[in-house]
């Protein structure tokens, strides 16, 4: 029986990227690792013509679930409830990401190394930051979930996180907004996970291309990698 990667790709207001990006997953073959994927949209309420496109490009995905809008993270639990695969991946409807990276990232997983695997974005010196206060606030929440949590974690704040399906649903997630990010890597931290890093390609785009995560975000994933420091 052939290994399944379920892609769960959350949207927003991603009219001018949807299908490209759509097509790219598609596109990616992982087939020589006996892999083949589902591709699971949540359109997370999007206002412009996001879900209208999505409809009438039927071709690019397995399934579709139009929700109320509630933030990255209720997209993403939203989106596990429907996930068939042995394994899982995140994908943002932007272009930041390249799905030919999904091999790198699933190899470990299909070897037994890991039990999950993030794309490492500060592993590639040729990764250009257009916002120079994301890369260092992600690099410093990385060492705060680092040093609280005993683990050294490069990247926690990456969206290419691949993990085991069945530990994603054995985690209870609660986040409904961008602090699912950190809420992730606490819980399989604190859950014993064997987590590998693997350099990745990123193509980050700027505030005026559609960048939605800001300082604030920041400061709610600080306070999540606290919390979930000491409760769950």
């Amino acid at each position: 029986m052939r290994t399944v990667l379920s892609v769960i790709v959350p949207a927003y207001n991603e009219e001018e990227t949807i299908v490209e990006i759509l097509e790219k997953v598609n596109a990616v073959n992982i087939s020589g690792l006996g892999v083949k994927k589902e591709i699971i949209v949540v359109d997370d309420g999007s206002s412009d013509s996001t879900n209208k496109i999505l409809k009438k490009r039927r071709d690019l995905y397995t399934k579709l679930v139009r929700k109320k809008n509630g933030g990255k993270g209720s997209a993403i639990r939203r989106g596990i409830k429907e996930i068939n695969g042995d394994f899982f991946i995140i994908q943002d409807s932007d272009l930041e990401y390249d799905p030919e990276e999904y091999s790198k990232l699933l190899k470990p997983l299909i070897a037994g190394k890991a039990d999950a695997v993030y794309g490492n974005r500060f592993k590639k010196a040729s990764n250009k930051w257009k916002i120079p206060h994301h890369y260092f606030g992600n690099k410093i929440l990385s060492l705060i979930i680092s040093v609280l949590y005993f683990r050294n974690i490069g990247d926690m704040e990456t969206c290419y996180k691949c993990v085991n399906s069945d530990v994603i649903k054995s985690i209870k997630l609660r986040e409904n907004g961008f602090r699912i990010e950190p809420e992730i890597t606490a819980k399989l931290i604190k859950k014993g996970c064997r987590i590998m890093e693997v350099p990745i390609n990123y193509s980050p785009r700027s505030f005026e291309e559609g960048k939605k995560i800001n300082w604030r975000d920041g400061i709610k994933a600080f306070f999540a990698i606290v919390k979930y420091r000491f409760t769950d």
